[in-house]
């Protein structure tokens, strides 16, 4: 196979001949350099390697181009290579453009001209966007076929499965030819959805999330059934404390239920965070966490769910079911938080059919064309509500305050009143939906005037509040009256520790009522919740584990 392509654009032929050369210097002999000096002679040789089946790794693109800006040939070239890396090369005075083509064309990177020494300021860019791209695989090479129906729920589950743990596959509706021809070819009728087939060709029927990891690559069964730390859950927290127990010499395994990143590996967007000034989306920032404490030697379990913990002397067991058990030294709980379900009559039969609970980004290019409707005036319900203006004709954002600065960072707040096709309705609350198969309308009621109003509607995505996934922890670890894990000073009441309580010391700050069992992040009682916050405490949890464990 010919080596993979470095695509560089630009009109000025002084600087295109600059860029190429330095970029050929430094990986001429690993990959085909391409240049071209406008965005149409630009696509037409994305075109040419598309019919040859070649591969392009990145694109570099100028922003002040004649007849198709930087922005307007990335946003093209997404659909002939959504895969590759995206950088824009901008002057000083186009920073402002730069930032918000990050939310149109998902860019990567932007590059100051002039980038000399490119050692300094081009290079470690590339180098960076290049691994990225090696360590997503090509759905050409490792391809899942997933045959479904527009409005089903089990295939949603299927596609969003597949999507947050970053797995590549195609999606085929079942009342097309080739969806008809697969089903035919497996003997099953479009009833049968959703039906995976696995790149080695295997059928899979209405998988579970255990089968459907385990046939694409993705690891279930632990290595060993003793370790030093056990991190429940993959979210920015439990990712945290991964990356620092491995990396400090713990025997390390994080057990995940669904997919590493949590709420926040679903946004579209993280702009915030320490580090990012051109904003990381969440997938990304989830993927370079998750391949970190890979590399520095911690275990990722997918599709386990923690069920039960037992403390067993100076061990404490994890349950995963009703067979399956892994016992360690200490525990991390990190298992996040869940959106609240919307108490409104008839949509609890529309959960995955119109219905998403979080910015279900794979449903996003089925809204094209028409509006779409999000609860939530919070950050995760601004950056949906951004995504997709992308797509959709019209985004309605229902908030029941009557703005949205109470509760959403100013930024966010700037961007969406930039955007045309955002419309905010305050003091707006659903009461309601109704449809046959699908969602087809909401009913919706103004709070200020009580005026209601039933509307046409089949996309519905919710943001709203926050349920912290600690049932399984009842009776063994205390927990406050909305069910998030008590930690450290609060276990302690009028100088009296915890019942039970018997080592000769008060609970370290992130300390659960169980020794040696820690929580981070939004599980814990009275917790920050941000990102950086919780990345932080899984650090800090990890520096907790080795104090404890230097004790025992």
């Amino acid at each position: 196979m010919a080596n993979p392509t470095i695509l560089t654009v630009d009109d000025d032929p002084a600087v295109s001949r600059a860029v190429a050369r330095d970029i050929r210097r430094q990986y001429g002999d690993r990959y085909r350099i391409v240049r071209a000096l406008s965005g149409r002679d630009a696509l037409e040789a994305l075109r040419e390697l598309k019919l040859r089946g070649d591969q392009l790794a990145l694109m570099l693109a100028d922003y002040r181009m004649p007849q198709m800006n930087g922005i307007e040939f990335l946003e093209e070239a997404m659909d002939l290579f959504p895969l590759a890396r995206r950088v824009l090369l901008t002057a000083y005075s186009d920073t402002e453009a730069a930032i918000d083509a990050i939310n149109v064309v998902d860019l990567d990177h932007y590059l100051l001209k002039p980038w000399s020494p490119p050692e300094q300021h081009l290079y470690p860019v590339i180098d960076t966007l290049l691994d990225l791209w090696h360590a997503t695989p090509d759905p050409g090479d490792t391809e899942t076929r997933v045959v479904g129906h527009r409005w089903s729920a089990p295939s949603f589950a299927v596609r969003d499965f597949l999507t947050r743990n970053l797995v590549p596959y195609r999606w085929l509706l079942s009342d097309e030819p080739e969806g008809e021809r697969l089903l035919a070819a497996a003997g099953l009728s479009a009833a049968d959805v959703p039906l995976v087939i696995t790149p080695d060709g295997k059928p899979l029927v209405s998988p579970t999330e255990r089968e459907l990891a385990t046939h694409v690559g993705l690891s279930t069964v632990p290595a060993s059934d003793f370790y030093d730390l056990v991190v429940v859950g993959g979210g920015p927290a439990g990712l945290g404390a991964a990356v620092y127990g491995a990396s400090e010499g713990l025997r390390t395994v994080l057990v995940e239920q669904q997919a590493t990143g949590g709420q926040a590996g679903q946004s579209s967007r993280i702009e915030n965070y320490l580090g990012f000034p051109d904003g990381v989306s969440g997938s990304q920032l989830t993927e370079r966490a998750r391949r970190q404490a890979l590399k520095f030697g911690a275990e990722i379990l997918s599709a386990q769910r923690a069920v039960a913990l037992e403390v067993a002397g100076s061990g404490r067991v994890l349950h995963l079911g009703p067979e399956n058990s892994i016992a360690a030294h200490t525990i991390v709980l990190a298992t996040g938080v869940s959106y609240r379900r919307l108490a409104a009559t008839g949509l609890q039969e529309f959960t995955g059919a119109g219905v998403f609970y979080g910015s279900a980004v794979t449903e996003a290019p089925s809204c094209s064309g028409e509006d779409v409707y999000i609860v939530g005036g919070a950050n995760s319900a601004g950056q949906a509500a951004v995504y997709f203006s992308r797509y959709a004709r019209r985004v309605h954002v229902l908030i029941r305050q009557g703005d949205l600065t109470r509760s959403m960072s100013s930024y966010l707040v700037d961007q969406i009143n930039g955007i045309a096709n955002i419309e905010i309705h305050p003091w707006t609350e659903v009461l309601g939906g109704a449809g046959e198969g699908h969602l087809q309308q909401l009913t919706l009621r103004e709070s200020r005037s009580g005026a209601v109003r039933t509307i046409d509607a089949s996309w519905l995505f919710i943001f709203i509040g926050a349920e912290p996934h600690t049932e399984w922890l009842s009776g063994v670890v205390t927990r406050d009256e909305r069910g998030f894990v008590v930690t450290g000073p609060d276990l302690v009441t009028e100088g009296k520790r915890p019942p039970g309580w018997r080592l000769p010391r008060d609970p370290y700050h992130l300390e659960s009522s169980v020794p040696g069992v820690f929580a981070a992040g939004d599980v814990r009682s009275s917790s920050v919740k941000r990102v950086a916050s919780a990345v932080g405490e899984g650090a800090m949890a990890v520096a907790l584990v080795h104090r404890y464990l230097e004790a025992q």
